[in-house]
């Protein structure tokens, strides 16, 4: 009895097509509602970058040496990595 407790449960929990257009609804209108400040505060997530945040900028003299110094120094995770 208890399985079928839980599905039940579970399904309850997960909002219908309905429900999920109404929340998704309601979020946009309180976004709406906000000033331009407040959503450009809110529009950019800082992350740190491992290894490229750590310099204010490098230079390098062709795309070659660049492309080498990304595969040589970062990890494969952000992206830069001819083959990932």
């Amino acid at each position: 009895m208890a399985g079928k407790d839980g599905k039940a449960a579970a399904a309850r929990a997960t909002p219908g097509p309905r429900e999920q257009l109404r929340d998704w609804e309601a979020e946009f209108d309180a976004a709406a509602r906000r000033t331009l400040r407040t959503r450009m505060r809110y529009a950019f997530i800082r992350t740190y970058k491992p290894v490229l945040d750590d310099e204010v900028y490098r230079a390098f003299d062709t795309t070659a040496d660049y492309r080498r110094w990304c595969e040589a120094n970062l990890p494969t995770w952000l992206g830069y990595a001819r083959e990932v």
